[in-house]
């Protein structure tokens, strides 16, 4: 380990451009897309998922408003979104005056937000078509068990829809990752805007560029094979029997 530590730190010395200050640059904006792109995930899944099951209900004043939202979002760049939210926030009357001001001044938050709403709205018709690919025999055969809708709901459909989904949310979580690169257009110290900083110092565009691709490459590879592993358990019926 010392070894290597000090090879680490030899070709460190060597190199005037990936040094253990710039390196920490691209650390600091590695956290800062990881946290992002993670809670905007973890918040979207927990409000996408109701909302997906409200989605298919037959009342239109229920299902019309959602269906909006999920228009509205998927058919306008996330780019616009973060602007909209990160700029318009500051025109809202009084909101400089309360509690939320302390947190949506920081462009982390409005940032947040924005990727938070753009995945709702995509996750939740994932998970809205899952749902309505559901086999009438499962629902059928909970039926007769006497099972109640919200048992039903729990037991058989949701985690049936999920396992359908899983390959297309899959694709939505890469999505995410690769979509976070435009948070550094509102000044938040991510991977990308680690780069820019970089490029900025040295003049080294391919250098600075190149190795964040090369992170972003890894950070996808991961999720990938988390997805694959998830896909092979959940989905280990649907193989071919030899």
């Amino acid at each position: 380990m010392e070894q290597l530590s000090a090879w680490f730190t030899q070709q460190l010395a060597d190199n005037s451009i990936f040094t253990a200050r710039t390196l920490g640059y691209y650390g600091e904006g590695l956290v800062t897309t990881v946290q992002l792109v993670f809670l905007s995930l973890v918040i979207g899944l927990m409000i996408a998922v109701p909302l997906s099951i409200a989605r298919g209900s037959k009342r239109k004043w229920i299902k019309m408003p959602i269906f909006f939202f999920t228009y509205v979002f998927r058919g306008t760049p996330l780019l616009i979104q973060l602007y909209i939210i990160y700029y318009g926030v500051v025109f809202i009357d009084g909101i400089q005056d309360t509690w939320l001001w302390v947190i949506l001044e920081e462009p982390f938050y409005p940032a947040l937000i924005a990727f938070t709403l753009n995945t709702v709205a995509y996750t939740t018709e994932i998970f809205h078509g899952a749902i309505k690919a559901t086999s009438k025999g499962e629902i059928e055969a909970a039926r007769a068990y006497g099972m109640s809708k919200s048992l039903m709901m729990r037991r058989i459909i949701l985690p049936s829809a999920f396992r359908r989904a899983l390959p297309a949310y899959g694709n939505e979580v890469i999505f995410m990752l690769h979509a976070s690169a435009i948070a550094s257009v509102v000044t938040i110290m991510d991977l990308t805007g680690a780069a820019r900083l970089v490029y900025a110092r040295f003049y080294a565009p391919f250098d600075a560029f190149l190795f964040v691709a090369a992170l972003y490459l890894c950070l996808t590879f991961a999720i990938l094979y988390l997805f694959r592993y998830l896909e092979k358990r959940m989905l280990v019926h649907l193989r071919p029997l030899n």
